[in-house]
């Protein structure tokens, strides 16, 4: 038996990436593999997913060229030492695990092809943001290959591994900002008298079509920003507020932490 792509690991992102690629008809059910740790999580995949599942991640380096490490990264040279003597230059190895360096991956995967991805949690609803490094350049092949898997979940940017703390600040964390954000807007909005769930789907919709707009019209967002703040309004008396108490200064500070953080844990 052979497959297409396999995960090594079943969890969310795993799960939001495997659905994104049947979906997108980039490889069909029978072409993917997952391994999991426990016995009752081979049948939540095969149920949920619909895809064959195993307890032995060795299999799934064994019956795919394509390998997804999708695990915790404290779990990821436990995985390499187990899928090491399978893997050969022929295999393209794919890790998301957050804090692992490429090169610290290359002592296991030899002559396999090997990527960095990171995608964010939006996954799950086939709107991801996923930055893709590796030392094998943009004109191979191989790379139209990760970037078509990783397109079946959302949108895709190339950087360097250098950048990848940069990119974990501004998108592998920020859902957590933007949820925040709305649920301060919701707590806001029943202070002022809308129903909770209301006020949340006004919140969540107001930032959806914002940041649609700032993809689709190429504009600076300080200028987009500018169309809503009229003379005397409602809005600039409001961005005048956010400003007093550094709601850019907070955004800024917060993403640098995060990106401190990421370079902690890749050392």
């Amino acid at each position: 038996m052979s497959y297409s792509i396999g995960f090594i690991g079943g969890g969310n992102m795993a799960g939001a990436i495997v659905k994104g690629l049947i979906s997108g008809k980039v490889y069909d059910k029978s072409e993917i593999i997952v391994s999991v740790l426990r016995n009752e999580s081979l049948d939540r995949i095969k149920t949920e997913l619909g895809v064959d599942a195993t307890l032995v991640n060795s299999e799934v380096a064994k019956m795919s060229k394509i390998v997804v490490l999708a695990v915790k990264p404290h779990f990821i040279v436990k995985v390499l030492e187990e899928i090491a003597h399978v893997l050969t230059e022929d295999h393209l190895v794919i890790s998301i695990a957050a804090g692992i360096t490429l090169d610290q991956m290359k002592p296991f995967t030899g002559k396999a092809k090997l990527f960095r991805a990171m995608p964010n949690t939006p996954a799950a609803v086939n709107a991801a943001m996923t930055s893709i490094c590796s030392d094998i350049p943009q004109s191979d092949p191989i790379t139209k290959t990760v970037f078509d898997i990783f397109s079946a979940i959302g949108k895709v940017e190339f950087i360097t591994e250098a950048q990848i703390h940069a990119a974990i600040a501004v998108h592998g964390s920020s859902p957590a900002y933007a949820y925040m954000m709305m649920e301060a807007m919701g707590d806001a909005g029943v202070l002022l008298g809308l129903p909770r769930d209301q006020a949340y789907r006004m919140a969540a919709q107001s930032l959806f079509g914002a940041a649609l707009m700032l993809l689709e019209s190429g504009k600076h967002p300080g200028a987009l920003k500018d169309q809503v703040t009229s003379p005397g309004g409602t809005t600039i008396v409001a961005v005048a507020s956010l400003e007093e108490q550094g709601f850019r200064n907070a955004i800024i500070e917060a993403m640098r932490k995060c990106a401190d953080k990421s370079k902690e844990m890749s050392s």
